[in-house]
C-alpha cells in the first residue's frame, strides 16, 4: 500500500477532528454533519484509520474516541508539526518496497519534488555503501530525501559527512545520547552502527542536478537477526538498535527531529560555511585521532586519522600525509 501526503483527504479530515477532540467521543453524525460527508464515509474511514494502527475506542450510543496514534511514519503524521521550509513537505509512504533510494531517483525529474521524502515500513533490497545490501526489516526507519542543492560540486563529498551530522544531532536531541560518527558516514553506539547514509548525485557538466540522500536507522529491529545475515560481510563491526534507549520517543518525532537538523546543515553548505560543519563532526568523530587501515581502489592505506579537509576527504598522517575520498575503513587497536 502507498499512501502520499498529497492523497485521502477525507481520511485526514476524520482522523484531524479525531485528534482535536481526543477527550470526547464523537458520533458518526457528528462526524458526519460537520465534515459534510456521508456516514458510510465516515466509517470507511474509521475502518481504514484503525486498519493504520491508530487505536480508537468505539461505545454505543456515544461514537468514536482516539484513544493512541500508530507508530507508522505515515505521510501526515510527518507533515504535522514538521518545522522545516521544505524538506519533508512532500511526503511518500510504502508498507513494503525494493528501495527507497531506486524510487526517489525516479522521482527526481520532477522539480517539484525538491525535499520529498519516500518512506518504507521495510526494503526487500536496501541498499547500502559500495553496492552491499542494507537489512531493511520493519521495526526500522528506512527513507530517502530528493533534494537539488545550490552548493558547489567541490563540496558534494563533504554532502554524505554532513548529513550523518544531523542524524547525529538528531539522536542527540531525541535520546540524550552521545552516538559517535565513524568516516565516511556511519553513526555507531559504544562502536557499533545503529544508522548509515547513502548518497546519489546526478552531475552534468561539473554542475550537480540532485542528490538523494538514502537514511537507515535501526529504530526498534531485532539486532541478533540482522547480525546472523551480516556477520560474514565485509568490514561488519557490529549492529545496534535504539530500541533500550527509546524512553517514550516515537518514529515520528525522531524523523522530524532530523528533518529540521538536515535542513539547517543543507542551508549550511548551500552558503558554503563548511568549517563548522567540519567542527561539529570532528568533535562527535570516532575515527580522528585513531589508527586506521583504509581499502581503496588504489590499494591498501594506514596510518593515523588527523582530520577532515573541507571537501570531507580523510586525511592520514605518514611519511606523506594522504587524503582518502571515499574507501573502507577498519579503526586499528592502538
Amino acid at each position: 500500500m502507498v499512501y502520499s501526503s498529497k492523497d485521502n483527504p477525507g481520511l485526514i479530515r476524520v482522523l484531524s477532528f479525531l485528534k482535536s477532540h481526543d477527550t470526547e467521543y464523537l458520533s458518526g453524525q457528528d462526524l458526519s454533519d460537520v465534515l459534510r460527508i456521508s456516514r458510510v464515509a465516515v466509517w470507511k474511514h474509521i475502518k481504514k484509520i484503525k486498519e493504520l494502527g491508530y487505536t480508537i475506542e468505539s461505545k454505543q450510543k456515544r461514537g468514536y474516541r482516539l484513544v493512541s496514534n500508530t507508530d507508522l511514519l505515515l505521510p501526515w503524521e510527518i507533515i504535522q508539526g514538521l518545522k522545516t521550509k521544505k524538506i519533508g513537505r512532500v511526503a511518500y509512504y510504502y508498507d513494503s518496497i525494493n528501495s527507497t533510494q531506486n524510487q526517489a531517483m525516479k522521482m527526481t525529474s520532477d522539480s517539484k519534488n525538491n525535499g520529498a521524502i519516500i518512506i518504507a515500513q521495510k526494503q526487500t533490497g536496501g541498499k547500502g555503501r559500495l553496492g552491499r545490501k542494507w537489512i531493511s526489516p520493519k521495526g526500522g526507519i528506512w527513507l530517502s530525501v530528493i533534494l537539488y542543492p545550490e552548493f558547489d560540486i567541490s563540496v558534494a563529498t563533504l554532502f554524505p559527512i554532513a548529513s550523518a551530522l544531523a542524524l547525529s544531532i538528531a539522536l542527540e536531541k531525541c535520546f540524550d545520547i552521545n552516538p559517535e560518527l565513524k568516516w565516511p558516514n556511519d553513526i555507531t553506539i559504544k562502536g557499533k552502527k545503529v544508522a548509515g547514509i547513502l548518497i546519489d548525485a546526478s552531475l552534468e557538466s561539473n554542475k550537480i542536478e540532485n542528490v538523494v540522500l538514502g537514511v537507515g536507522i535501526n529504530f526498534d529491529v531485532n539486532i541478533k537477526e540482522i547480525e546472523k545475515d551480516l556477520k560474514n560481510t565485509p568490514n561488519f563491526y557490529g549492529v545496534s538498535s535504539l530500541k533500550k534507549f527509546k524512553k517514550g520517543t516515537s518514529p515520528v518525532h525522531l524523523v522530524q527531529t532530523f528533518l529540521v537538523e538536515l535542513e539547517k546543515i543543507f542551508d549550511l553548505l548551500n552558503v558554503g560555511q563548511t568549517k563548522k560543519i567540519i567542527k561539529e563532526w570532528t568533535k562527535r568523530s570516532s575515527t580522528i585521532g585513531k589508527n586506521v587501515e583504509l581499502t581503496t581502489k588504489e590499494g591498501k592505506i594506514s596510518g593515523k586519522a588527523i582530520k577532515i579537509d573541507d571537501d570531507g576527504a580523510l586525511v592520514i598522517s605518514g611519511k606523506k600525509n594522504t587524503r582518502v575520498i571515499s574507501g573502507d575503513i577498519t579503526h586499528l587497536p592502538k
